[in-house]
């Protein structure tokens, strides 16, 4: 596994009332949340860069308020007249 480091004002942990390693762990799910967001990653590539279960990744995409579908509206129509 790649270590990363990352230098932050120690302010940054109190306005967030936060400590570094929550801070750290809420970095990374939101990261995760805004690439499947974005369609760069699948949930289970998301939770694994989250270092969450899929079924906990769900949860934080409802915290953050993303859908777990990956589907446009019209993409789910179209998928639905497919298997008629």
């Amino acid at each position: 596994m790649t270590q990363l480091t990352l230098e932050m004002p120690e302010s940054v942990f109190a306005v967030l009332h936060q400590a570094p390693k929550d801070f750290v762990q809420e970095m990374r799910t939101a990261a995760a949340v805004k690439w499947y967001e974005l369609g760069r990653l699948s949930q289970g590539r998301a939770a694994e860069i989250a270092g969450l279960t899929r079924a906990r990744f769900i949860d934080a995409l409802s915290r953050y308020r993303v859908s777990p579908f990956q589907y446009t509206a019209e993409e789910l129509i179209e998928e639905l007249r497919d298997v008629d």
